[in-house]
C-alpha cells in the first residue's frame, strides 16, 4: 500500500463549504476544521489586535480592520484569518481581494497550517504583511512581501513597527499584545 496522494481524497468547493456546520477553512479543496475553539489567551490577544487596528485606522478612511471573515480566494480555497485589514469597501458575505495585512494567532490546533500552508498562500496571493503571533512565546513574527517573497522584518516582543498600507500608515506597539 503506497502513500496517500491528494487525489485520493474528495475535492470540495465553496458550494460544499457553505453547507457545513461549525467553522472550517478550505485550501485547495481540502477541508480544515477550525476546532476546538481558540484558548482564552488566543482570544484575548486577538481582541487586543482588533482594538489596536481600530484605533490606528480611525484616521484612515480607506482601510478597515476585520475579524475572521471568509476570504474566498478560489472556488476551492476559503480561509478565515484571525485579524485582517482591507483597503477597500468590502461587500457581500465574503471578501475576494487580498487583505493588505493579516494577523494569525497561533494555537496548537492551527500552528502548522498557519506557518506553512497559509504562509505560502498569503505570499502567493500578495498579502503585503503577514504577522504570526505566538501567545506561548510572546513573539510576533512579522513578514513583509518584497518582490513576491516574504522577508522577515522582525521578531517582535516589545518593539513598535510601522506598516505602510498604501493610502495610510499604522504603527503597532507589540508590547500591548502581551499586557
Amino acid at each position: 500500500m503506497g502513500a496517500l496522494k491528494k487525489e485520493d481524497f474528495p475535492h470540495y468547493t465553496y458550494d460544499d463549504y457553505k453547507q457545513w456546520e461549525d467553522q472550517w477553512e478550505l485550501i485547495d479543496g481540502i477541508p480544515y476544521a477550525m476546532s476546538p475553539a481558540p484558548m482564552i489567551k488566543h482570544q484575548q490577544i486577538s481582541n487586543k489586535i482588533a482594538r489596536i487596528l481600530d484605533e490606528e485606522l480611525e484616521r484612515c478612511k480607506t482601510c478597515h480592520a476585520l475579524l475572521p471573515v471568509d476570504w474566498k480566494i478560489t472556488e476551492d480555497t476559503i480561509v478565515q484569518p484571525d485579524n485582517l485589514v482591507v483597503c477597500y469597501e468590502p461587500e457581500g458575505a465574503y471578501i475576494t481581494k487580498a487583505p493588505v495585512l493579516i494577523f494569525e494567532v497561533l494555537s496548537k490546533a492551527t500552528a502548522k497550517k498557519d506557518t506553512t500552508l497559509k504562509y505560502a498562500l498569503y505570499e502567493q496571493e500578495g498579502v503585503k504583511y503577514y504577522i504570526m503571533v505566538n501567545p506561548d512565546d510572546e513573539i510576533a513574527k512579522v513578514y513583509e512581501l518584497k518582490e513576491g517573497r516574504y522577508i522577515k522584518m522582525l521578531d517582535a516582543t516589545d518593539e513598535k513597527a510601522t506598516f505602510d498600507l498604501g493610502k495610510c500608515e499604522i504603527e503597532i506597539n507589540f508590547a500591548k499584545l502581551w499586557e
